[in-house]
């Protein structure tokens, strides 16, 4: 068993979002990403499908070119290889769930700016 919480010891990073990986498990690796209003990934693709959930804030996520306009509880699901890009409208906190075959360096090495 495995306990984590996306709320606690929140930290924000001063000029990129902060990215924590909460656990592992055989299958995925759990990962919080917590934005200050203005924040950025560009757009990148991952080899591997992901699962993002907007757990509290409100973020511009582009697919493709187009964006959408999620807010809390909002989960988007896409296949490897699809461009995307996340902007915070506000301070949020995102929860990406990765293939445990990806890996965490490539999410950290996203540019923020």
């Amino acid at each position: 068993m495995k306990i984590a919480s996306l709320t606690d010891d929140i930290s924000f990073g001063d000029t990129k979002p902060a990215i924590t990986v909460l656990f592992e498990t055989p299958t995925s690796k759990e990962i919080r990403i917590v934005f200050k209003k203005g924040q950025l990934m560009k757009e990148h693709k991952t080899p591997f499908p992901i699962v993002v959930e907007l757990y509290s804030g409100r973020i511009d996520f582009g697919v493709n070119g187009k964006k959408h306009q999620l807010v809390a509880g909002n989960l988007i699901a896409l296949e490897g290889g699809v461009p995307h890009d996340l902007v915070a409208i506000e301070d949020s906190i995102v929860r990406l769930s990765l293939s445990i075959k990806d890996k965490v360096e490539r999410v950290k090495q996203v540019k923020t700016s």
